[in-house]
């Protein structure tokens, strides 16, 4: 890999690293701090629906974006032909 893939290939690792902790804060600090009097509003198996986000979707949220985080790099790094299994067969 070049110099010019290695930067595009970490110019989008950032940018998507980016998106999904944009996407996270959004979710910790909006629906569990900014928006919770409204989401109180609606009751969810007897809790608050913006208790439960502040307890638990962020942390669902978190997991789901950790998800998406492995797809997309097992992509990226096809996409740039980076084999870290391969690597590690190698060094092993």
């Amino acid at each position: 890999m070049d110099e010019h893939q290695r930067r595009e290939y970490w110019r989008r690792n950032l940018r998507l690293m980016a998106v999904l902790l944009t996407i996270w804060a959004l979710v910790s600090f909006g629906a569990g701090i900014l928006f919770v009097e409204p989401l109180n509003e609606v009751v969810v198996a007897g809790f608050p629906l913006g208790f439960w986000f502040a307890q638990q979707g962020s942390i669902i949220t978190f997991v789901i974006l950790i998800a998406v985080y492995v797809t997309r790099m097992d992509k990226l790094d096809a996409e740039f032909g980076i084999d870290e299994y391969e690597e590690e067969v190698h060094h092993s």
